[in-house]
């Protein structure tokens, strides 16, 4: 039997946490299918006192707990011990990168990632220097932990797996896979409230159904995300050139 197309490793003090929503819809299908596999650790299974703590007071004063080197760094090596060397660590963290379709694809195209869930004010720096761990962020926002994030990251990289999502021709023309956002939708009824479909998409012609669907893609992304505009901008310039 063919193993997953992807892994994932996610190291956490909520296992149960996972994998929620993951576990449904066409995600959890494709997960009981094995077409992608998902692994969870418990932190606090490498605390080494009854209390299986993980945190301590930041050293140098100041408010919150911080999740212990030692611990989260013994969490991170039984993880590697079973992973791919390919495969990227990443703290999930709002001074990250920010996570993005490209990064989605590249986690899929080295075939699992390993993601430490931070808590409370955060992890110790040392643990994440000493084991070369990539900082991601899903976006310029403070979140209880990073569990909800490493849920919305891993739904992105499992729709592109092979088979999760049916037609690969559904992913084709979603935002953010040419650079731009994506085109509206319309279904039937052709006329609703006084709002009818754009007569173009009713035509038949799909030369020209396909021409309106760029221009409508263009303008949202000049008028709704400049930044990415920019971006599409210089590759197209860069790709004539």
């Amino acid at each position: 039997m063919r193993g997953p197309g992807f892994t994932a490793q996610v190291l956490t003090l909520f296992p149960d946490m996972f994998p929620g929503p993951l576990g449904a819809s066409l995600a959890g299908k494709g997960l009981r299918d094995g077409l992608w596999a998902l692994k969870t650790l418990d932190i606090r299974d490498f605390s080494s006192d009854k209390h299986r703590s993980v945190d301590d007071t930041p050293a140098g004063g100041g408010a919150g707990m911080v999740l212990r080197a030692d611990i989260c760094g013994a969490a991170i090596d039984a993880a590697r011990a079973s992973a791919d060397p390919k495969w990227p660590t990443v703290y999930l963290s709002p001074r990250g990168a920010r996570f993005d379709q490209r990064m989605a694809e590249g986690w899929l195209e080295r075939g699992g990632v390993t993601m430490l869930c931070g808590r409370f004010e955060g992890v110790d720096q040392r643990v994440l220097d000493a084991r070369d761990v990539t900082e991601v962020s899903l976006g310029d926002f403070v979140l209880s932990g990073g569990e909800p994030a490493a849920l919305a990251m891993l739904d992105t990289v499992v729709r592109l797996i092979p088979g999760v999502m049916g037609a690969d021709a559904t992913l084709d023309e979603e935002s953010f896979t040419d650079g731009l956002l994506e085109y509206p939708h319309y279904t039937r009824p052709a006329e609703w409230e006084g709002r009818n479909i754009p007569p173009v998409l009713l035509s038949g012609n799909h030369g020209a159904i396909k021409a309106w669907r760029r221009e409508q893609s263009e303008e949202l992304t000049r008028i709704r995300r400049p930044d990415l505009w920019s971006s599409y901008v210089r590759a197209q310039e860069e790709h004539k050139g």
